[in-house]
Parts: structure tokens; sequence; C-alpha cells
């Protein structure tokens, strides 16, 4: 709960710089996350004993529910999605990255209230509980379980011999990218707001947009082909990536389930280009989840 008080505030630069019509609303709303998380932290005792199976499973329930609710306190009190359900449902689809949206309009979204949007997807991409692992030994506690409830699959690739270390390896390829991706598309033309929004939906694989009209708003051939690159790298196993981090290049390309994944995306791309050269991106957006697009489907009838 403090982690999330204290991302609650990181919208509140571009809610100032933007007219500040939000920020009662995120100020509040970190308050309600920070006051009961610190009282906690400080009531919980010093030592707690290594979690188990059962205990993990539950703590990640808890923790997604807990995030959803509380990520969805902006958008009800600054009354930019009045409705708790609704908010609670564009909040749960930031944090999953779902990319499933209620609103109609994003244009009409306060900045910080769009900003957090975006930032929910941001931190539900790599998974809020390989945060938490990384944070975990600060309380001394074992977060292994944590990790195996929370990513899918039967086993968890450990990056190094510490389970809180491997979450912080994760993280840090994470950020790096979006960084990197946030520049080039500031390069391509976007203000700083709209690169890391769309930044941040790029790296979670999930597609939340500031633009009505999603990437097509932008009708930049430039901006699509850097989404695209990274869409691929989002969709990429981060293990897999940080053997690229240590220049093993030959295990990279190698690797059986990158080039599975790649042969998929060429096949559906190719099979899409005949009828739409510039939707390539489709076949990569649908086998990685996001809900980006360069133009309404609805118009196209021969997909």
């Amino acid at each position: 709960m403090i982690f999330l008080g204290i991302a609650l505030l990181l919208p509140i630069p571009f809610s100032i710089y933007y007219g500040a019509e939000d920020l009662n609303s995120l100020i509040i709303s970190s308050i309600i996350s920070l006051v009961p998380g610190i009282i906690l932290y400080f009531k919980s005792p010093k030592k707690l004993e290594e979690i188990r199976p059962k205990e993990g499973f539950f703590i990640v329930t808890i923790t997604w529910l807990l995030f959803a609710g509380i990520g969805s306190l902006p958008f009800v009190i600054s009354g930019a999605i009045p409705s708790f359900t609704d908010a609670f449902f564009e909040t749960m689809s930031g944090f999953t990255t779902t990319g499933a949206s209620i609103l109609s309009d994003v244009e009409v979204l306060p900045k910080g209230i769009l900003f957090w949007r975006s930032l929910t997807h941001w931190f539900g991409g790599l998974g809020i509980i390989v945060l938490t692992v990384a944070i975990l030994p600060l309380l001394q506690v074992g977060g292994m379980q944590l990790l195996k409830a929370e990513v899918p699959g039967p086993n968890v690739d450990k990056l190094s011999p510490r389970i809180g270390d491997t979450a912080k390896i994760l993280w840090s390829i994470y950020i790096f990218l979006t960084i990197i991706e946030t520049i080039l598309l500031m390069i391509g033309g976007m203000d700083l707001f709209d690169a890391l929004c769309h930044s941040f939906g790029t790296m979670a694989t999930g597609g939340f947009s500031t633009k009505n009209a999603s990437i097509a708003n932008y009708s930049s051939i430039y901006i699509e082909i850097v989404i695209i690159i990274f869409m691929i790298i989002a969709g990429t196993n981060f293990s897999l990536l940080h053997k690229l981090f240590q220049f093993k290049f030959k295990e990279f390309i190698s690797n059986r389930e990158f080039l599975f994944y790649l042969s998929i995306i060429l096949l559906i791309g190719y099979s899409i280009m005949p009828s739409a050269p510039l939707l390539i991106s489709f076949g990569i957006i649908s086998l990685t989840t996001f809900s980006f697009n360069t133009l309404s489907i609805e118009t196209q009838s021969e997909l």
C-alpha cells in the first residue's frame, strides 16, 4: 500500500503542468493508500516466516484486488469515471494489461488521470508481484512462492541465486527498454507525456493510448515501426532478454521459443499483408495481446 500511495503521486507533475484539475483526487487517493500502509508496516513483525504456496496464492489474489480497488479512486474522486464499478474495471484492465476500456473518449480525461491510467498498465506489465518480490527483503521475507503464484507456466527462471535479485534484474531491463522507447518516440514527434504513456502501454503488452484513434492519430510510419519493434521485444521472454543484455547473442538467436515466436508473428503478418500492407503490426498485436490499432477494424471488410 505504501508503494501504491507513492505511485499515485507520480502523475502529479503532469497534472500541475496541464492545469491541476485532477490534483486533489491524486493526493487524496495517495493519502488513503499511504496512511494504512505505513501503519501496517510499523505494526508488522520485524521477522516474518517464509511464505508457503497457499499463502502465496492468497497474497497474490488480495494484492491484485487491493491495487485495483485503490487504483480506482482517482477516477472516481476526480469524476473522470463516476461509477466505481466502471473505474474498477478500467483499473483492473490496466493492472492486468488487458487493454479493454469502458471509455469512448479518452482525450477528455485530465492529463494526470490519463497518466495514471497508463501507469497502471506499466506496473502490471512485468507484474506487481515481481516488483513486490524485489522489495520483500526489506521485510526479511522470502518471495519465491509469490513469484510462482504470479508468473504463468510451470517454472520460474531464476536469473540470480536470490529471487529478490532476479526481480530487480527484470525490472532494470523493463525500465531501460521503456526509457529507450520513450526517447525514440519523442524523436518521432511525440511530446514527453504521449511518449511515456505509449511506452508504458507497449512494454506492458497492453495498449492503452492517450488518443481516441490510438496510434493512427499520429499518421507516422516511423512511430508505427518503433512501436512494432518494442511490441516484439515486450512479448519476448524477459529471461531470454537478459541473455541478450549479457551479450550471449548465440543463445538468444538460437532459442527455440524465440524462433517459434518470430515465425508465428511473420506468418500472421504475411497472411494479412496482401490485403493491408501496413497491418503487419496486427499479427504482433494479436500474438502479444495489445489493444493498439492503426485503423478501425470495422472499416476493413477483407479482414
